[in-house]
């Protein structure tokens, strides 16, 4: 149903203006944490190396042994991967009595839905449907129990990252179990979750820094090498103002499309961590 004066008055009103202007949601938290991105429309194949040889110590004149190596592939962005698309329409004389800008206002409102929906499928999604398989639910990736009160809890994780000989670079906690976090210390009485002004509102967790996302349920904490994430991009969100198509109608339209796609490139990479 196109969007009216009559069921949008709100739109028409300077004391509620204030509504259309507060702060949209950040942008794609998976996306501004250092992803390996790869721009693509076809299907991509990124080889991997499984296996490595073995040297030897061979001395002058000695058959150097021979080794195999075993290679494998991660595959993104098939022919039938589905895309997140929306589209709004609205009359002409809703955006002639608008008091703002009626088309940014909605151009900035959909891009933040869709990357509002692409980080709930980066990081949970099941894969149903041709959709993107989320990072807690990648093959090979590593486990941990979590208790968002115990910093014994988050150190295991980081073990189990660095036995896979990996450096983590971010933690990503749910808003749920943010809180429980913060109020951890140490021994000495001091707060486990280090604030670093240099960078804005920001913390750190033993060293490596922590994004918080209510796109992970309460209870799941995920430790990863974000170099080691794969996403293939066939297009940034994408905003067409459609002016002409319900031209009949003297109405217009906006739409976003994006099409993106997961992978990890070292699944031991990623621990996920989840409450007992």
């Amino acid at each position: 149903m196109a969007e009216t004066t009559t069921t949008n008055p709100e739109l028409l009103q300077e004391q509620v203006a204030s509504i259309l202007l507060q702060p949209l949601e950040a942008a794609s938290v998976v996306l501004a944490s250092g992803p390996r991105i790869f721009d693509t429309a076809s299907p991509l194949r990124i080889p991997k190396l499984v296996s490595s040889s073995d040297p030897a110590w061979v001395g002058e004149g000695e058959l150097i042994p021979e080794h195999d190596v075993n290679f494998d592939e991660v595959r993104l962005m098939p022919t039938d991967r589905k895309s997140i698309k929306t589209l709004i329409r609205f009359t002409n004389e809703l955006l002639r009595q608008s008091v703002i800008g009626l088309d940014a206002t909605l151009k900035a409102r959909l891009v933040s839905d869709v990357a509002r929906k692409l980080d709930t499928a980066f990081l949970t999604g099941n894969g149903a449907d041709k959709s993107v398989t989320g990072i807690i639910n990648q093959p090979g990736v590593q486990h941990a129990v979590l208790d968002a009160t115990e910093p014994d809890s988050f150190l295991d994780a980081l073990a189990l990252a660095s036995a896979a000989e990996v450096t983590p670079n971010r933690w990503f906690i749910s808003g749920a179990d943010f809180f429980s976090v913060r109020k951890i210390k140490d021994t000495s009485g001091k707060y486990v979750l280090e604030s670093d002004i240099t960078t804005g509102t920001t913390y750190r967790l033993f060293g490596v820094p922590v994004t918080v996302t209510n796109k992970l349920p309460a209870g799941t904490a995920v430790l990863a090498d974000m170099s080691q994430v794969a996403i293939a991009r066939d297009t940034n969100p994408t905003v067409k103002l459609l002016d002409q198509r319900y031209a009949e109608y003297d109405e217009q339209a906006i739409r976003v499309t994006a099409r993106f796609d997961l992978g990890l490139l070292h699944p031991e990479g990623v621990i996920v961590a989840k409450a007992a």
